[in-house]
């Protein structure tokens, strides 16, 4: 007598298992990709915003600081009358750990140099700014969380080059010989 052979319905354990394996592999690298295109996405952003205050001070100084530069993010956020503010307001709070941009810090200081002088008093720009315009200004833009929101830090000053960092923030001022965006 012949046997019969049982119709199969469904999968086997072990089958069930190598799927689940394989789908739990698959999307351990999806996230780990997907964590290396928003930091990068990150720091994009952060070069941008960079490049928009090199920008915004280069626009300050020759019209409202009398050749000198801002010397905070709320400086250069106030406008002049009849012209729109030198950055936007994403910029202008982008200086505090809540409100960064993008991941990023991005903060103008006034620059550590000795030979950093008040240029135009605060009362005499043209946007009442809160502090004198100085001879120099320091940008810097640093990750909140290094290696989670960005893994690179950024710094510039009134030469407009962006000098990066992979391991600390940029010093103030900037010292000679590091790494820089071409």
């Amino acid at each position: 007598m012949p046997t019969r052979l049982r119709a199969s319905h469904g999968f086997t354990l072990i089958e069930l298992l190598i799927v689940v394996g394989l789908i739990g592999i698959l999307s351990a690298i999806a996230v780990i990709s997907m964590a290396r295109a928003r930091q990068s996405g990150n720091e994009a952003a952060a070069l941008g915003s960079m490049r928009a205050m090199i920008g915004a001070q280069a626009a300050y100084a020759a019209t409202c600081g009398d050749g000198g530069y801002a010397q905070s993010n709320a400086d250069l956020a106030k406008a002049p009358a009849g012209s729109p503010p030198f950055i936007s307001l994403d910029l202008e709070k982008a200086d505090l750990a809540p409100t960064a941009k993008s991941g990023y810090v991005v903060d103008v200081n006034d620059n550590a140099d000795p030979n950093n002088r008040d240029v135009q008093p605060a009362a005499d720009t043209c946007n009442a700014a809160a502090e004198a315009s100085r001879a120099m200004y320091y940008v810097a833009a640093d990750p909140v969380g290094r290696g989670v929101t960005g893994s690179r830090s950024f710094g510039s000053d009134r030469r407009g080059t962006i000098y990066f960092s992979n391991t600390a923030a940029i010093p103030n001022p900037i010292p000679a010989g590091l790494d820089f965006i071409q």
